[in-house]
């Protein structure tokens, strides 16, 4: 289920909002509140407008939306598809109640109020069947490339913070590329090894037979 949610200005990561935690899920999720700081630090005008990055138990989606960062920590088996739905409805009413206030911002918080919005409709997405139901009018709302969750993008939070990776567009492609070149890497190795093997078989097998007369008739 939808665990915690923070807003914060994609320009310089200024938190916008954040809902109001209660004890207990302050403590389960302290780490994974200074994970979701790195990811808004890491949000650059090239950063894809939707990822899922997976960290333990849990994974944290975020959506980019006019220069504002939606981020929800989930738990990991929590559906994509809902997660994002979600923030897609917190989006459009941030939108229409402090759009045009965002980049005026200068102090943390400064729409704090925002939380009674995202405190009912997390409620909506607490149980995935009731969350289902609510929210088809919203996905009927959503273009095909947001449905499509296979396109979202998807990281490891390991791969952010030791890896140094990146969230831009065409990090996730260069991955691919760098794994499939050493597939390629691989193959070619191997065809190289196997050409060998076929090139210098015969005089091995030669010199082998060589050494095997040669020792049957003096040994």
């Amino acid at each position: 289920m939808v665990r915690s949610t923070i807003i914060a200005r994609a320009t310089d990561a200024l938190p916008l909002a954040a809902s109001v935690d209660d004890e207990q899920t302050e403590n389960d999720l302290q780490e994974h509140k200074q994970q979701a700081k790195l990811i808004f630090r890491r949000i650059t005008p090239n950063s894809e407008p939707r990822c899922s990055i997976e960290s333990g138990a849990y994974t944290l989606h975020y959506l980019i939306s006019e220069n504002v960062v939606y981020l929800t920590i989930a738990e990991k088996s929590y559906p994509r598809k809902l997660a994002f739905s979600y923030l897609d409805e917190l989006s459009k009413e941030f939108a229409i109640t402090y759009g045009p206030k965002v980049e005026a911002a200068r102090k943390p918080y400064a729409f704090v109020g925002f939380d009674t919005f995202m405190s009912k409709t997390a409620r909506l997405y607490q149980d995935t069947r009731t969350a289902t139901a609510a929210s088809e009018s919203s996905m009927d709302r959503l273009n095909n490339e947001l449905n499509d969750v296979t396109r979202i993008m998807t990281k490891n939070m390991e791969e952010l913070l030791w890896r140094g990776d990146s969230l831009d567009k065409m990090s996730h492609l260069s991955t691919s590329l760098r794994s499939e070149s050493e597939k390629y890497r691989k193959a070619a190795k191997k065809i190289n090894f196997d050409a060998m093997i076929r090139q210098y078989a015969p005089l091995g097998g030669l010199g082998l037979l060589f050494i095997i007369i040669i020792w049957w008739k003096f040994f």
